[in-house]
């Protein structure tokens, strides 16, 4: 998976890129990631990479010459044919809301080109004319797009291959299981008269199997009652959710489906 970023603030990627789990995939080369700076293609002896929006307003506006540039620069390492396979992405919060279905499709892809908006945005012609899709990561809006774009490299890079071990570790967290996660304890046993269940110390895997699935109904029910109409839940899930009060069709309603 490679990812080609181009944003007017490179040094907000340097410690993330070096540490932790996505440094760490770097350095073993599961992942390839290319910080472009976007004053590099500016033609002006201020590398100007904003300037007044036309008709007035407050903010600046990035140009469309460096952007347009920068990404054509990225792509042109590319055949022809795996050029059209690539994504260009503008972080927005105009964009749709990104969530692990949409991450989960953004890894089949062989590379993405992220571009961090800033100030009060980007020149309309970027939005219409070279990027493919608007991504946003939150209703909400930042002071740029540098932390979306490593909140998106973060989540899609866990469904790279050995990124984060075994598969069963991304397909059973939150949200891509359909449910939220189930309780999780380790050593000691017992802490400040806190102690682990004994169901998880009983090394009945079957037994401890169900606890877990129904810890992890039970949570969502609470927390995020909307996530159960798009769960793939068995009738035995359905039955005991019933008996802790779930109503299906109630539920679907108040969520408006």
């Amino acid at each position: 998976m490679r990812f080609h970023v181009l944003t007017l603030f490179p040094q907000a990627f340097q410690s993330p890129i070096e540490h932790g789990r996505l440094g760490r995939a770097s350095s073993r080369e599961l992942l390839s990631i290319q910080i472009t700076d976007i004053r590099a293609y500016t033609h002006d002896r201020h590398s100007s990479a904003d300037d007044y929006q036309f008709g007035g307003g407050s903010g600046m506006v990035l140009k469309p010459e460096p952007i347009f540039e920068a990404a054509e620069d990225v792509l042109s390492g590319y055949t022809e044919d795996l050029r059209s396979q690539i994504p260009i992405i503008l972080l927005s919060p105009q964009g749709q809301v990104l969530n692990q279905e949409m991450a989960r499709e953004l890894a089949n892809y062989p590379a993405l080109v992220l571009i961090c908006g800033h100030y009060a945005g980007v020149d309309e012609r970027v939005r219409q004319n070279l990027a493919a899709r608007e991504i946003s990561i939150g209703d909400y809006v930042l002071t740029g797009g540098e932390l979306a774009a490593l909140v998106l490299m973060d989540v899609v890079a866990r469904f790279a291959p050995g990124v984060v071990g075994s598969s069963d570790n991304v397909e059973g967290d939150s949200i891509t299981s359909g449910l939220l996660q189930h309780p999780l304890y380790t050593r000691p046993a017992e802490y400040r008269g806190m102690e682990v269940p004994e169901i998880l110390r009983s090394g009945h895997h079957g037994e401890i199997d169900l606890w877990r699935r129904r810890q992890a109904l039970s949570r969502t029910l609470a927390l995020r009652p909307d996530l159960l109409a798009r769960a793939d839940l068995s009738n035995s899930d359905l039955d005991y959710l019933q008996s802790l009060g779930y109503e299906p069709e109630r539920d679907l309603a108040e969520d408006g489906g």
